[in-house]
């Protein structure tokens, strides 16, 4: 009976380790436009907002819009793009300043249902030299559309809805390869995977079906 116990208590430790597991790769993230800072080679999360920010000329920043549970989690936007090759040709003018912008639409993964990314691009902003970054983006990225709380929700037009809304992640940044697919992407479709419920549905009738057997077999020996 002991060892009859023992193989109870290891079912009912898988069915829970199964759910718990497969709940954690399904954290709460947020689907938005991050905003970013490009230091040399490097991509940093901005520290204010575009309405607020004033690029000087021959800055570089970057747009990425990608579900992610925080800014440390964010996903940056993709590409080696410098001022150079963005703004190269686009000759200063007095008065003015020059803004080399990296704008990527993320992955399918990422994309509200029905909507469809379009291809990363990078855009030369002239603008007043007092100029905002965000009145830089609508200088070369219109449409763009803010909600009540002055919330980058979309550029180029891009989502068509939604912003900021909260959604479930199954993926982390470090799992896009460098054309910018998920691993996980061809299997986003509904019924491409069993879901939590299922899985933990499914433990909890194989520890129910091992108590009803042994309860069956205590009866029949007694």
């Amino acid at each position: 009976m002991i060892r009859r116990i023992r193989v109870l208590s290891a079912l009912a430790l898988a069915a829970f380790l199964l759910a718990a597991g497969v709940g954690q790769a399904q954290a709460v993230g947020y689907r938005y436009w991050s905003f970013w800072d490009r230091d040399g080679a490097n991509w940093t999360y901005a520290t204010e907002g575009p309405s607020t920010a004033r690029p000087s000329d021959g800055d570089v920043q970057g747009f990425r819009f990608s579900v992610s549970e925080d800014s440390q989690d964010a996903s940056k936007p993709r590409g080696t793009a410098d001022f150079e090759a963005v703004c190269g040709e686009t000759p200063a003018r007095e008065g003015g300043k020059r803004v080399a912008l990296v704008l990527d639409f993320g992955t399918r993964a990422d994309a509200p249902a029905g909507e469809t990314p379009p291809a990363p691009r990078t855009a030369c902003a002239r603008v007043p030299s007092d100029a905002t970054t965000a009145e830089a983006l609508a200088s070369v990225a219109k449409p763009l559309r803010y909600n009540t709380n002055a919330l980058l929700c979309a550029i180029s037009g891009y989502p068509q809805k939604g912003c900021g809304e909260q959604v479930a992640s199954g993926k982390s940044p470090a799992e896009e390869d460098e054309k910018g697919k998920s691993p996980a992407e061809e299997k986003s479709e509904p019924g491409a995977g069993p879901s939590v419920g299922l899985l933990a549905g499914g433990a909890a009738v194989l520890v129910l079906g091992a108590a009803a057997v042994w309860q069956a077999r205590r009866r029949r020996d007694a």
